[in-house]
C-alpha cells in the first residue's frame, strides 16, 4: 500500500445500539465524496462465512490453516487461529487493497481513535467518559461533552467529521 489508511472504530456499550446501522449509512456517503472504505467487523460468536457441505467448507474443516476462496468478482479469506486470540494489526495487514479509511466495528476496549454509538433505550452507559480513544458520539439524544457529539440521523456532519480525520492524517503522513 502506497499510503497508510486513517484507522477509526466505531463502538458502543451494547449490542443493537446501531454500530452497523451507521457503518451502512457511512460507507456510500464516504464513497461519494471520493473515498475508499474497507471494513473489519468483530464478531462476539463463532461464524463461517462458507456453508457446510461446499469444498471450501470442507477444505477449511480438514484443517487447512488458510482457506481462499474467490471468483471473478470477489474473495474471502479465512484465517483460523489456534491461539484463539485477535491482533488488530495482523487484521489490518490482511486488507490489502489501498484504502482511505479502515471502519473497526466493535472492538471497543482497542486503543485506536473510535466514535461512540449511544442509543438512550439500548446503550447502558456512555463510554466516552472513560475512554480517551473516544473522540466523538453519535446520538438519539442530545448529549454535552467536550468532544464532537452527533445526531444519529445527520449522515452529512459524520461524514464531514470523518472526511476531516482523513485528510488530517494525510498531511501528518507528508
Amino acid at each position: 500500500m502506497n499510503r497508510k489508511p486513517y484507522i477509526l472504530g466505531i463502538c458502543a456499550a451494547n449490542s443493537g445500539s446501531g454500530k452497523t446501522y451507521i457503518i451502512e449509512r457511512l460507507i456510500p456517503e464516504l464513497k461519494k465524496r471520493g473515498y475508499s472504505v474497507s471494513v473489519i467487523k468483530h464478531a462476539h460468536h463463532n461464524f463461517d462465512i462458507d456453508k457446510p457441505g461446499k469444498d471450501s467448507f470442507k477444505i477449511r474443516e480438514s484443517g487447512a490453516k488458510q482457506t481462499l476462496i474467490f471468483n471473478a468478482s470477489r474473495s474471502a479469506l479465512i484465517t483460523e487461529s489456534e491461539n484463539k486470540d485477535f491482533d488488530l494489526n495482523k487484521a489490518l495487514e490482511q486488507i490489502n487493497e489501498p484504502t482511505d479509511i479502515i471502519l473497526v466495528e466493535g472492538l471497543k476496549t482497542m486503543s485506536i481513535p473510535k466514535i461512540e454509538i449511544y442509543r438512550e433505550k439500548i446503550s447502558n452507559e456512555l463510554l466516552y467518559n472513560k475512554d480517551k480513544n473516544i473522540i466523538g458520539v453519535i446520538s438519539d439524544v442530545g448529549i454535552k461533552s467536550d468532544i464532537p457529539c452527533f445526531d444519529f440521523i445527520k449522515m452529512d456532519k459524520i461524514t464531514e467529521f470523518i472526511i476531516t480525520l482523513i485528510e488530517n492524517e494525510k498531511k501528518n503522513l507528508t
